[in-house]
């Protein structure tokens, strides 16, 4: 008897919170017990089909892809689709390309049509069609054949067995025996076995493996309560007893079936069939982009970008050598030619284009595209790449072919414009997002565990805890927090309950816990997405079954359209800018057009005033741009690669600032490439600069410069030695000295792993100065457009409203009957009195010396309490005419969607103060008659809908007699202002301390004095 075995039935973490064996662990644990193939059969879906492929490429394993997939019951009319019915397990698994991709085919399906309203599923008919190059197995107990088995008896299992032998290729259907000691297991295998030799069908021998280890049955056991949200007892009192569904070694699982070889030696033989899967991953497979008669994708690439260029020299503000430029152009586009990228490019550049015409703003560029001329042509990007030394080769490197990767951001509130527009494009059906993975992390999974052994949940909070952060968004692993976390070892040590919770933690952490949708990773293939890769549904949205990597190595393409709030925050800003009086029918502000070297805006960077400027506002950027005091853009673009912990660990950001200032002098590196260094005063701060010092200095191409900043980032010591000896020849071929090469050599090799990517630098900076010159020049407008783009963080708008306030804006409360749902800005007059609601007391000295005199006016939708359709029915009502008072408020909206809880945010936030004032009614009354006002309300909505005209619609609106105000105390200033914040989230109509003066708190220098004040 053959003392092979392979494992055809496999569960990984990909069998979402059922399965507990790694993905990674699988290949290996196959080869360390000498089988020659495995296969991964998760439960309806193949999200770990490629990590699987690879990882067993990578052991010399055989790689089987599969699924056990869910066919929707339908006994009565077997394999039709229905709705509800039960779901019964099948295994597939690919033996060619052909069946992988039926397979894709297979999978989608039961997402994307579900065949049972019980889950992912598909019909026996649909198998049937998609079924070349596929072998079926029978499956588990829950399998097709073995629950008709259960359910209605030896002939009825028969019978679906002949259905499901019709559904495949001749030989290709093999009926499963298992052992995983369940007592109803030996039944039916002898049934099925009968119906097999009946049948003329082989049998294969599988234990439908869950976890690896006969030990791991328990942890998995609690891995099945995370999923049901149930204690252990309770678990394990229904579980089937047995923990024989791990990763057998080839010996047990002989010895098992050791009465039945010809189904150990099928394993074999269906391995060897799946022995025509070779797939073909990393080969980049892009959609036709459509192009004009007349041209071929190529030739159309070349006229829009050399069209661009030439419309990009109209519009510089300075004169480049344009010679220079075109030359540089159409290196690059040869290059994208030769590389078969220009359908890429035009893909790019049709979905921006579409978004600048729709008015959606699109960021300057963002990571090393912004190095390519082509892009900035094309209008991809908006940085001229040339003046700042930004490198193509950083982008696409001739030497070594790999995908182009724009990264574009959009407007965060209309990045799912530009989306639809390419799936409307492209086509629904061609165009996905990206999944994403989200696993069983340290806190988490020892929470849920302690919820499932019983642990209080106080108590499994407590010890969550103990597991520290390792860095931003980074926590430790349960291993390593159990060495650098003394109070969690001592509490493990000491506490044997605690001992077992980490242990079973720890065997389950990493596990995947469900999938997601990247928030930003977009796919478009060429035909329908389910023909190249598994899909899934999140909502409506179409979604890749693999990660980000594993997409590309299927070969789809990925675009990331990211939402960038500043975006937003400078469309508003110019909206604004737009709308003052004295820019109302001029020329309209463009903030395309600023120029790049305008003092005010320097002098606002210098002073480190950078609140709401875009990259500059931590503490420690601020005191950077203080210290630096910038006063050419190049300053901020180094600045910006400069502030993060490797160069500000080494003393690199401290040598730049006292280089710029005369303090250190500048240290010269050779006098080939000196000038190279000169904008970052002789400090190493880009990749780019390490590519020319290598092209200039060694004679390296742009290209293998770029392998060596990459050979030097992955400091693997025999790749180095040879880029050494490289280095060194070429620079002794200019002159350089052997000694000073090596020198040089080895600073470059430094600086390499701090390096930052200048085009990335570039662009953001770009963005960074924007935001300072909206600052510096409109800094109410700006002021505006931070509060309006976070209204629904009012923590956010806190901190700015106190900008304003540090500068001297006025911030107004809201007003029914003027603010808008976002903030806004309201102009007056030199001498004109302050607009409505405008905060009473001494004026704060100004920064602002504008002479509209602009103020902001809070906005409706930043209230706690007033959601959207309470604001829209505002809105629709006061379309009619300004509201007269609360009571006539009351009267003219939809009760149905301002609820008493509304009156009650408005009463309290000043919202109806202007109207109301005039008539001497405090917020106090107006709060104390709003049932009353509801009474109205829903009196007016019934005689609106019965048709009636009531007593108050038959004469025009006029103001409530002040007798229909309940009498109520007044409230004093502490309690106006605390139901101010409660609605607001802080005071804008005053400050509990302002009645004590600026003089007498000026005199105060403790706590003990602010005690003794009376509250």
């Amino acid at each position: 008897m053959s003392q092979e075995f392979v494992h055809l039935h496999v569960h990984s973490q990909y069998s979402l919170l059922d399965g507990a064996l790694r993905v990674k662990e699988l290949a290996a644990r196959a080869k360390a017990l000498g089988m020659r193939a495995v296969a991964l059969t998760d439960h309806a879906n193949m999200f770990g089909a490629i990590q699987h492929y690879k990882a067993c490429q990578a052991a010399g394993v055989q790689p089987i892809l599969g699924c056990e997939v869910n066919v929707a019951r339908n006994w009565a009319g077997i394999g039709a689709r229905g709705t509800d019915e039960a779901v019964d397990h099948l295994v597939l698994l690919a033996t060619s390309n052909d069946g992988y991709r039926n397979l894709v085919r297979i999978v989608s399906e039961g997402h994307v049509n579900a065949a049972s309203q019980l889950g992912p599923s598909v019909t026996l008919d649909f198998i049937e069609k998609h079924s070349a190059g596929i072998v079926g197995l029978t499956g588990c107990l829950g399998g097709v054949v073995a629950q008709r088995v259960m359910e209605h008896g030896e002939e009825a299992g028969k019978d679906q067995l002949d259905r499901l032998r019709s559904c495949f290729e001749k030989g290709s259907l093999y009926v499963e025996l298992q052992d995983r000691g369940l007592p109803e297991q030996g039944v039916v295998n002898s049934i099925v076995s009968r119906a097999a030799a009946d049948l003329g069908l082989p049998l294969v021998a599988t234990i439908d493996v869950h976890f690896g280890n006969r030990e791991d049955g328990e942890s998995q056991l609690f891995l099945s309560c995370i999923a049901r949200n149930h204690v252990f007892a309770e678990e394990h009192e229904a579980h089937h007893g047995s923990y024989e569904m791990f990763f057998k070694p080839a010996g047990e699982m002989i010895h098992a079936f050791r009465d039945n070889e010809r189904a150990i030696a099928a394993t074999l033989e269906i391995a060897e069939r799946c022995q025509g899967l070779k797939l073909k991953l990393g080969v980049p497979q892009l959609p036709r982009f459509p192009v004009p008669e007349g041209f071929d994708t190529a030739s159309y690439f070349r006229k829009v970008a050399r069209d661009g260029l030439e419309q990009r020299f109209a519009e510089l503000p300075y004169s480049p050598d344009r010679n220079a430029y075109r030359q540089r152009l159409e290196l690059e586009l040869d290059v994208i030619v030769k590389m078969d990228f220009p359908g890429y490019f035009l893909i790019v550049y049709d979905f921006i284009r579409e978004a600048k015409a729709q008015g959606i703003p699109v960021g300057p560029g963002r990571g090393s595209g912004a190095g390519s001329l082509v892009a900035y042509a094309l209008r991809i990007t908006d940085l001229d790449p040339i003046p700042y030394g930004l490198l193509f080769e950083r982008f696409l490197n001739p030497e070594r072919v790999s995908m182009p990767d724009f990264d574009v951001d959009f407007c965060m509130d209309r990045r799912d414009e530009v989306i639809r527009y390419v799936a409307q494009k492209y086509g629904v059906h061609s165009v996905g997002q990206i999944a994403t993975f989200h696993e069983l992390k340290a806190r988490s999974v020892i929470k849920d565990v302690a919820r499932a052994i019983g642990f209080p949940a106080i108590e499994a909070q407590k010890i969550a805890s103990l597991i520290p952060q390792k860095g931003p968004g980074q926590m430790y692993t349960i291993p390593e927090a159990l060495d650098v976390e003394p109070k969690l070892k001592a509490l493990a040590e000491s506490e044997p309950t605690v001992q077992e919770l980490l242990k079973q933690a720890q065997k389950l952490e990493g596990l995947t816990r469900h999938a997601g949708m990247h928030a930003a990773g977009v796919v478009i293939s060429e035909g329908e997405l389910w023909n190249h890769v598994p899909c899934f549904k999140n909502g409506d949205q179409l979604v890749t079954q693999y990660h980000k990597d594993d997409v590309e190595l299927a070969g789809l393409v990925k675009f990331d359209f990211l939402g960038l709030k500043t975006l937003t925050v400078i469309q508003i800003a110019v909206s604004l800018i737009n709308a003052r009086p004295d820019l109302v029918g001029g020329q309209k502000f463009d903030i395309s057009k600023i120029p790049i070297d305008d003092k005010e805006t320097f002098a606002l960077l210098q002073s480190g005033e950078t609140t709401g400027v875009f990259q500059l506002e931590s503490s420690g950027m601020q005191e950077l741009f203080k210290g630096l005091r910038p006063d050419a853009f190049e300053d901020i673009v180094a600045a910006v690669a400069l502030y993060r912990p490797g160069p500000l660990g080494t003393g690199m950001v401290k040598d730049f600032v006292d280089c710029k200032h005369g303090r250190q002098p500048i240290k010269k590196m050779h006098p080939l490439v000196d000038d190279i260094l000169v904008p970052t005063y002789g400090v190493i701060v880009y990749q780019e600069q390490v590519m020319q010092i290598a092209q200039r200095l060694a004679g390296y191409t742009l290209g293998g410069a770029d392998l060596l900043r990459r050979a030097m980032g992955k400091k693997k010591p025999e790749e180095m030695a040879k880029q050494k000896a490289t280095f060194v020849t070429g620079s002794e071929k200019n002159g350089v000295a052997t000694e000073k090469a090596e020198e040089i050599f080895g600073l470059l090799e430094y600086f390499a792993g701090y390096g930052f990517n200048k085009s990335h630098s570039a662009a953001y900076a770009l963005v960074t100065y924007q935001t300072a010159y909206l600052k510096a020049h409109f800094p109410v407008e700006f002021l505006c457009a931070l509060m309006t783009a976070d209204r629904d963080k009012i923590d956010k708008v806190v901190r700015i409203i106190a900008e304003g306030r540090a500068w001297g804006v006025d911030i107004l409360p809201p007003e029914v009957n003027e603010s808008k749902i976002d903030f806004t800005v309201v102009y007056g007059a030199a001498g004109a009195s302050k607009p409505n609601g405008a905060p009473k007391g001494v004026r704060r000295s100004s920064r602002i010396k504008d002479p509209l005199q602009p103020q902001i006016r809070f906005g409706l939708g930043a209230i706690r309490g007033v959601g959207e359709s309470a604001l829209q029915a505002v809105l629709e009502a006061r379309k009619s005419g300004p509201f007269l008072d609360l009571f006539d408020f009351a009267q003219r909206v939809d009760p149905r969607r301002v609820n008493k809880g509304v009156f009650e945010a408005l009463v309290q936030s000043g919202a109806f103060d202007a109207s109301l004032a005039v008539r001497g009614i405090p917020r106090s009354r107006a709060f104390a008659g709003i049932d009353r006002a509801l009474e109205r309300s829903r009196s007016a909505t019934k005689d609106r809908e019965s048709g009636q005209m009531g007593l108050f619609a038959m004469v025009a609106p006029s103001a409530t007699r002040l007798d229909e105000y309940p009498p109520a105390e007044e409230w004093d200033l502490r309690e106006a202002l605390n139901r101010e914040k409660q609605s607001l989230g802080f005071y804008v109509s005053g400050h509990p301390l302002d009645r004590y003066g600026t003089d007498r708190l000026r005199d105060i220098t403790g706590a003990s004095q602010l005690a003794t004040m009376d509250p």
